[in-house]
């Protein structure tokens, strides 16, 4: 069986895989998490710059995250840019750093945070199976194209299953550790 096939699907499902681990990065559990800001961009001599690259971001306390822009021209932009994003959190500035300080989560927002956690977990699923269906059709026409023997079709469709199934446990517990993060008070 071609292995470079098979590859190209066991590269896509860890696309999926990766896509998720990133926007749970972005979901903040209570703790003041850098990754927050990774979708943030500031206008930096009229060029969208992500925040990262424009200051130094550092976590003093548990809650709190404190923004050191390279320029002091850059506060107003980085103040902006927080207030107009879905954070929902009200930057301080107080001339040379900007302070973000994260509320404690009620239980009630922890748990809307578990929901999507785990909507977000079922979606992935979804894509990884969708991968899965493509492979077997794509097999299943080079079977009869004669490309392939039928021997060669249950192989591939056997290895394809098993790396499904793997991807979908790993799934499974990124949106178990996720859960208990978000949960943990």
């Amino acid at each position: 069986m071609d292995k470079e096939k098979l590859q190209v699907y066991e590269h896509k499902m860890n696309k999926s895989l990766e896509t998720l681990q990133n926007e749970y990065a972005s979901i903040r559990a209570g703790r003041a998490n850098p990754h927050v800001l990774d979708k943030l961009k500031v206008d930096y001599y009229g060029t969208p710059t992500p925040i990262q690259q424009v200051g130094n971001i550092s976590v003093p306390e548990a809650r709190m995250i404190v923004i050191q822009p390279w320029e002091k021209s850059l506060l107003k932009g980085i103040e902006k840019a927080i207030l107009t994003s879905d954070l929902g959190i009200n930057p301080t500035n107080d001339g040379s750093v900007i302070r973000l300080v994260f509320p404690e989560l009620t239980e009630e927002r922890r748990k809307e945070l578990a929901k999507d956690v785990k909507k977000k977990g079922e979606a992935t699923k979804v894509a990884i199976r969708n991968v899965r269906r493509d492979a077997n059709d794509a097999f299943k026409k080079m079977e009869k194209a004669d490309e392939i023997s039928e021997d060669d079709l249950k192989e591939a469709e056997e290895k394809i299953q098993k790396l499904t199934d793997k991807m979908i446990a790993e799934v499974d517990k990124a949106v178990e550790a996720k859960t208990k993060e978000i949960m943990t008070v």
